[in-house]
């Protein structure tokens, strides 16, 4: 019997089913979601049915399956993408999340141990923190507090472990640490790839995204929603914008150069990077034009439409030195 063991499909039904052809399977072997196997992608519906109806499909827990049951109980705020599957799902919402519900935290095979996000050390799959292998922004705390980044190099466990959640090398290949720690995510709902590996024998199997689905369905989202109020700027407020934007300019690359102190920054992964000027960055006002800058996103259109109304650039510039300071 062989286990196909598949990173975060996010909807992605299309490319799922060219990996599973392209696995080769009998009826006799299994297919494990290792988690996030809604939101974002084209088809959910398609994806969750998949799992429901087919006697050898089951997946694991994920951080996106555990934020649509926390957020319907009211418990946190619905993200973006909890609220676009939401509509997507339509009234059939409620009993696709009693189907959720059932996924559980981790699973223990004879070849290895699955769970969606992270692993602490010293620890058994039963004595886990529900936290850290859903993968949730708590649960990735707790684990790098006590491994740091790069916690899957502190994994200690018998068998191999095998994780979704987080695309680490960000060029269409799983991340492998020296055989014992196997990262599938690899973006595939953002035009990367879906990734698997067949037990017994850890064969890596992958399908290119046919698309960047996400940003489809943003777009498509952003579209549906009434139309916003037109406000005019002025010509003082234009000067104001870009004043504000020579400042978050000037911010970005005061926190770029803080970090490039530290000689080991380079080297870190872009996901790593992209972490350590989060925290820098911290909670402001502009906090997302900041992130937007680093990226070469930021444009002064950009950041009109983003503040939207001249009176939130005028707000902003009253707290001047919170930015620029």
């Amino acid at each position: 019997m062989k286990h196909l063991l598949i990173g975060d499909i996010h909807g992605c039904y299309t490319e799922l089913q060219a990996l599973l052809d392209r696995a080769s399977l009998t009826s006799d072997d299994e297919i494990i979601a290792l988690g996030d196997i809604v939101d974002r992608g084209p088809a959910t519906h398609q994806v969750l049915e998949f799992f429901q109806t087919q006697p050898n499909a089951r997946s694991i827990m994920g951080n996106h399956e555990r934020k649509h049951l926390r957020s319907f109980r009211g418990e946190i705020k619905a993200a973006r993408s909890q609220i676009i599957s939401r509509a997507q799902l339509g009234k059939s919402y409620p009993a696709w999340l009693k189907f959720i519900e059932t996924f559980p935290r981790g699973l223990e095979l004879d070849e290895a141990i699955l769970v969606h996000g992270y692993w602490q050390p010293n620890k058994t799959l039963a004595e886990q923190n529900d936290m850290v292998v859903i993968g949730t922004m708590g649960g990735e705390k707790i684990v790098t507090k006590v491994c740091g980044e790069k916690w899957y190099e502190h994994y200690d466990g018998d068998k191999p472990l095998i994780v979704g959640h987080h695309d680490y090398l960000r060029n269409g290949q799983p991340l492998i640490y020296r055989d014992k720690v196997f990262c599938l995510d690899t973006s595939c709902c953002t035009g990367g790839a879906l990734t698997g590996i067949v037990l017994p024998d850890f064969r890596i199997i992958s399908i290119p995204s046919r698309a960047n689905y996400w940003r489809q369905a943003v777009l498509a989202y952003r579209a549906s929603l009434p139309p916003q109020p037109v406000f005019e700027w002025t010509t003082e407020d234009d000067l104001m914008l870009e004043k504000i934007y020579d400042a978050v300019m000037r911010r970005m690359q005061q926190l770029l150069a803080e970090l490039k102190q530290d000689e080991n920054f380079e080297q870190l992964t872009p996901h790593q990077q992209g972490k350590l000027f989060a925290e820098k960055v911290g909670r402001s006002n502009l906090a997302r034009y900041i992130h937007h800058a680093r990226l070469g996103k930021l444009t002064l259109d950009g950041l009109r439409r983003g503040l939207h109304d001249p009176e939130r650039a005028w707000e902003i510039a009253e707290d001047f030195d919170e930015f620029v300071g």
